[in-house]
C-alpha cells in the first residue's frame, strides 16, 4: 500500500513557491520573497522537492545573486530553508527537509559619516533626493519608510510622524519625533503630491536611484557608503552627542538592545564620567591626594 503522502513526491519547487507566497501574502516581507523566488526559480525548474539538496541550494543562491555579499546570500538561504521546512512539517510534502547552513558573516558593518561629509554629500545630490536624505539623517528612518512616507502619517503641529506596524520592521507602531531639520525638509515638499511626501516627476518614489546616490558620494569624496548608512550615521551622531542607549533604541524602533549595542563603542566620552564613581570609592586608600577631575586637568 502506498504511503499517504506518496503523491507529494511529485510536488515541485514551483508548486511549493506558489503555496509559500499564498501563505505568506499577509506579511510585509512578501515582495522581497517574491523577488528572491523569481531569481532562484531558473535553478529549480521542474525539480521535485524531495530531490533538492543543501548543496544545490547554496549553488543556486551564489549563481542567482553573484554580486551580493554573504548577508544577502544568507537571506536567500533562509528563505529556501523556511520553505522546505514548511513543506516537511506543515504541508507534509516531503519526508525530511535538507539541513541548510548559512554562510559565516563578518561582524556587522557600521559605516557613518561626519556632519561635514553629510553636508558635502547633500550638495551633490539631485534636487529631488535632497529632502529624502535630509529626512533620513534627521530621523533615522529606514529607506522603505522614507520612500513610503505619506502626509496622513505626519502631524506638523505636534512635530511627529507615525510608522504603522505593518510598515515597521519590528511590527510595532513607531512615533518619530520631528526636529527642525525634518520639519524644514517636509515643508519643502508641501503641495507637491496629495498623498506621498517624496515623489519624482509627479510619481511616488519607488526607491532612491542607486546611481544618483553613488555618484553624489563619489563627487563628495565619500567611499563605501550606502543609503542605509544614513541610519547608522544618525544613530552614531546621537550616541556621540550623549544620547543614552535606551533612548536610542526607542527613537530607532529597534526590537532588541543587541541591535543598539553596535553603536555603544562610539560613546567613550559619554561613559567616561561614570568611571569617577570608582575613584570616590577608592579615595581612602589611594596613594594620590589629587582628585580625579584635578588629575584630568593636569593630564590635559
Amino acid at each position: 500500500m502506498l504511503p499517504g503522502n506518496y503523491w507529494a513526491l511529485f510536488d515541485t519547487f514551483d508548486e511549493a513557491a506558489l503555496r509559500w507566497l499564498k501563505d505568506q501574502s499577509h506579511k510585509s516581507s512578501i515582495k522581497g520573497d517574491a523577488s528572491k523566488i523569481r531569481r532562484l526559480r531558473p535553478f529549480f525548474v521542474n525539480t521535485q522537492l524531495h530531490k533538492i539538496t543543501a548543496d544545490q541550494c547554496k549553488k543556486a543562491v551564489l549563481e542567482a545573486a553573484p554580486e551580493a555579499g554573504k548577508a544577502t546570500h544568507n537571506r536567500y538561504l533562509a528563505l529556501l530553508r523556511a520553505l522546505l521546512r514548511k513543506a516537511e512539517k506543515e504541508w507534509d510534502w516531503i519526508e525530511k527537509a535538507p539541513h541548510i547552513s548559512l554562510f559565516h558573516e563578518a561582524t556587522c558593518r557600521i559605516r557613518w559619516i561626519t556632519p561635514e561629509e553629510a553636508q558635502r554629500l547633500i550638495s551633490f545630490l539631485p534636487k529631488h533626493l535632497v529632502p529624502v536624505v535630509q529626512i533620513a539623517l534627521a530621523t533615522g528612518l529606514r529607506r522603505s519608510n522614507v520612500y513610503g512616507l505619506k502626509w496622513d502619517q505626519i502631524n506638523m503641529q505636534k512635530h511627529i510622524a507615525w510608522i504603522h506596524p505593518d510598515e515597521a520592521k519590528a511590527r510595532r507602531a513607531i512615533g518619530v519625533p520631528l526636529n527642525k531639520t525634518a520639519i524644514e525638509a517636509l515643508l519643502s515638499r508641501l503641495g507637491k503630491h496629495h498623498e506621498f511626501v517624496f515623489t519624482f516627476r509627479g510619481k511616488p518614489l519607488k526607491g532612491v536611484s542607486d546611481s544618483a546616490f553613488k555618484k553624489a558620494c563619489q563627487l563628495a569624496g565619500i567611499q563605501d557608503f550606502r543609503f542605509h548608512d544614513l541610519r547608522h550615521t544618525w544613530a552614531s551622531w546621537l550616541i556621540q552627542a550623549g544620547v543614552g542607549l535606551a533612548e536610542l533604541q526607542k527613537l530607532g524602533g529597534w526590537e532588541t538592545m543587541a541591535m543598539v549595542m553596535r553603536y555603544a563603542h562610539l560613546a567613550p566620552d559619554h561613559l567616561r564620567k561614570h568611571t569617577w564613581h570608582i575613584d570616590n570609592l577608592m579615595a581612602d586608600f589611594s596613594h594620590t591626594e589629587e582628585t580625579s577631575p584635578n588629575l584630568e586637568r593636569k593630564i590635559a
